[in-house]
């Protein structure tokens, strides 16, 4: 049986590539879904790809990923004060990794290295660009094969 890992993204990812490039590079959603349905595919996983504006939504999909092998998540604005996404994440029985594309600890705004859905999270990528997709399904694969150190 397939494994099944989940690639979530929140508020405003849509617009990868067209929204400040300047901080979030030029590479598109439809990129960065395509590098990671590669990666998965080298490891035999099979990887589901969402992005929402929509809380709710968001919390859906948490659910429904809850009891599969892992979950790579860029909550984006939900990062911040959107507590029923962390509770949503509290409720996921798999391995979490959550990633942002630039590094929020170095960015303008004090708050946005505040993230309180990091609590949730297995392990935290911030920084590398959308290349911590890459490494954070590579990280699952390891997990699920039982060779991560």
């Amino acid at each position: 049986m397939t494994k099944r890992i989940w690639l979530l993204n929140g508020p405003n990812l849509n617009l990868l590539g067209q929204r400040e490039p300047h901080i979030y590079g030029h590479a598109t959603l439809a990129d960065v879904e395509a590098m990671c349905q590669e990666v998965a595919a080298r490891h035999g996983l099979e990887l589901v790809c969402h992005q929402t504006n929509a809380e709710h939504q968001m919390i859906e999909w948490l659910q429904a990923a809850r009891k599969d092998a892992g979950v790579v998540i860029n909550p984006a604005g939900f990062s911040y004060h959107h507590v029923p996404v962390l509770d949503a994440l509290k409720m996921v029985e798999c391995p979490i990794v959550e990633v942002h594309i630039s590094n929020v600890h170095r960015r303008e705004a004090e708050w946005r290295s505040h993230t309180i859905t990091t609590v949730a999270a297995t392990g935290v990528i911030s920084g590398l660009g959308i290349e911590g997709y890459r490494y954070g399904i590579e990280f699952l694969a390891a997990r699920i094969a039982g060779t991560a150190r």
